[in-house]
């Protein structure tokens, strides 16, 4: 590897990667975080009247932002082949800014210079805030929440899809009911589906309510179904959670039983940047369990590889180390 390519490498590590074990590149999650942050909080108090005298401030602090921003969207553009390792350089870098992280970063940054009226595209930068759960041993707790939701995806639509059956059907109801005794709220059936989602949904803002006598009972039947309706996604994904975290133990007992040697991933690994399914389709490896830091996980398909991860894998019928 040329010296120019393990410069380059040096700078995924830093950018992307976010190591416990290095200080550089942990050093630099947490000035993104703090930039990210001081970005918000700018945008935040440009709304008050009051805060207008230091709107010169401001301005200040949102170009120096910015201007990291746009540091770190070219940083990750020039190690993006160290990112997406199986494609040519030039793929790598069209896939990144193609990718959701890299679409996101382009348009916090564009209405800085063109669209600085487009309010849509600067509450962007919010999204950016995700950054923070890199911080926290680069999102493994994320992880583990986008796999409950992955895997639980059919139950969850399927209680979604009730919802929303309920909310027409009580919207319909509640207009038949309720429009001659208030036209003014309810004017049409589509007038009840506020109504119908506060109570579903057990908010309850009261600026809607029933005053018939036949309303009132419907909404009593409404509320108690909704009540049942928000509870069915919620055991769902605490299930999902428990089945999660019980796969984990039974994956580490599992090491500790038979005594299995794991792996550290080094700066010479070219595992570094792969995810999980990159590397059962290349390599015809799977990950049994990883640990970063202090927390183990059962990685999902997404799950990428990084500098220090302690795998463990298999090919075929027996485990293997790199």
């Amino acid at each position: 590897m040329s010296v120019k390519s393990t410069g380059r490498k040096r700078l995924f590590e830093i950018v992307e990667i976010g190591n416990l074990s290095d200080s550089v590149s942990r050093g630099f999650d947490y000035f993104i975080v703090i930039v990210i942050l001081l970005n918000i909080t700018v945008m935040f108090l440009e709304t008050f009247e009051s805060m207008e005298k230091y709107s010169t401030i401001f301005f200040v602090v949102e170009i120096l932002t910015v201007a990291v921003f746009i540091v770190e969207y070219i940083l990750r553009i020039y190690t993006a082949d160290f990112l997406y390792p199986g494609l040519p350089r030039g793929k790598a870098i069209l896939k990144f800014i193609l990718s959701f992280e890299g679409i996101v970063e382009l348009f916090t940054i564009i209405p800085a210079f063109f669209l600085s009226g487009f309010a849509v595209f600067r509450m962007l930068r919010v999204v950016r805030i995700l950054r923070l759960f890199r911080v926290n041993s680069y999102m493994d707790s994320f992880n583990i929440i986008a796999s409950v939701i992955v895997e639980k995806k059919n139950q969850i639509l399927s209680s979604l899809f009730i919802v929303i059956v309920l909310m027409l059907a009580s919207s319909i109801c509640m207009y038949s009911v309720e429009h001659e005794a208030q036209p003014e709220y309810f004017k049409n059936a589509f007038s009840g589906i506020w109504w119908s989602m506060s109570t579903l949904l057990t908010i309850g803002y009261g600026d809607i309510s029933p005053i018939t006598t036949l309303g009132r009972f419907m909404a009593i039947i409404i509320s108690f179904l909704g009540v049942g309706a928000v509870a069915i996604p919620t055991g769902i994904i605490s299930a999902g959670f428990v089945e999660q975290y019980t796969q984990a133990q039974n994956s580490t007992s599992m090491i500790d039983d038979i005594h299995l040697r794991t792996m550290i991933v080094d700066l010479d690994s070219k595992w570094i940047g792969m995810s999980a399914a990159d590397l059962m389709e290349g390599e015809n490896v799977i990950i049994v369990v990883a640990k970063r830091g202090d927390i183990t996980i059962v990685p999902n398909q997404n799950y990428r590889i990084e500098l220090g991860d302690e795998l463990v894998a298999y090919r075929t019928d027996r485990l293997v180390v790199q």
